[in-house]
């Protein structure tokens, strides 16, 4: 019997709820840990991000109209998904970080068990980012939490998958959007992260996964005025500052890059890092 060829994988972007190839056709070579080749991965354009921008746009009426219960189901159907393909991701992370299979497993279960963590928070953030206000006479004041928007995400340089998930999950299950730049050096574990999130029930366009070069995805990312905030998770010292200059043309919201222990817990700092308060008053009828 004749050596059978391998079938090699084609990874593309991943832009409202479609696996379009980048606009320009451009692609870019992705090594392991120690230079071996992996894959092609699609480098985007200033157009893809422009384009993935307006996919994100699109969906949030819909996805922060969503109950938060179903957000909340939603992101536990990724989990189960992400279970079933725990072997590929355990591979992808291997190679991506340089990792012992024992050790990128225990990466990928902490993903997966991430992704439930936040899944439960998804009925339970106004109760802790919301409140009754007393005032002086006879109205309710309450205050609760809304999404911010469309979030521009950087994804983690350092943590291709953990990092990954643990700076989106919490940006949609508050009923945000999203653009994900991911890794520069280890895309592969967000464009698969993207096959699951498309039979996840997941409606397209709310996580829009983006790879190529982290400093030529996010200047118009940082710059375009219907991006409502950025995290600027996987941005170094220098590119940070830049991009927090263009944010402020729009007055965006930023979360600035700084030191995380990913399998840390990470307690609820970027749960409620993209949330805007809603005051309203209504009398009381006494």
């Amino acid at each position: 019997m004749s050596e059978r060829l391998s079938v090699l994988k084609t990874y593309k972007l991943f832009v409202g709820g479609k696996f379009p190839r980048s606009e320009s056709g451009r692609v870019y070579e992705v090594t392991d840990a120690k230079g071996t080749w992996l894959a092609n991965a699609p480098l985007a354009s200033r157009k893809d991000a422009r384009d993935a921008v307006v996919a994100a746009r699109k969906a949030f009426g819909g996805w922060s109209g969503a109950t938060a219960y179903n957000r909340g189901q939603i992101l536990y159907r990724v989990a189960e998904m992400l279970e079933g393909r725990r072997g590929q991701f355990v591979h992808e992370v291997a190679d991506a970080e340089g990792l012992s299979k024992s050790k990128a497993a225990l990466q990928v279960d902490a993903a997966i068990d991430r992704w439930v963590w936040y899944a439960g928070w998804s009925d339970k953030t106004a109760q802790i980012a919301g409140s009754a206000n007393p005032v002086a006479g006879p109205y309710f004041n309450l205050s609760t939490p809304e999404p911010t928007g469309v979030v521009a995400l950087l994804a983690p340089q350092d943590s291709s998958f953990l990092g990954l998930v643990s700076v989106i999950a919490p940006a949609i299950v508050t009923g945000n959007t999203t653009v994900v730049v991911a890794a520069e050096a280890a895309p592969l574990p967000a464009l698969s992260l993207a096959e699951v999130l498309a039979t996840s029930d997941l409606p397209g366009g709310v996580v829009n996964v983006l790879s190529g070069r982290t400093a030529e995805l996010a200047a118009p990312l940082a710059a375009h005025q219907d991006v409502n905030a950025i995290d600027l998770a996987g941005a170094d010292a220098e590119l940070a500052t830049e991009l927090e200059k263009s944010a402020a043309d729009n007055l965006k919201r930023v979360l600035r890059p700084q030191t995380v222990d990913w399998p840390a817990d990470p307690g609820t700092a970027r749960l409620l890092a993209f949330l805007e308060t809603k005051t309203v008053w209504h009398p009381m009828g006494a």
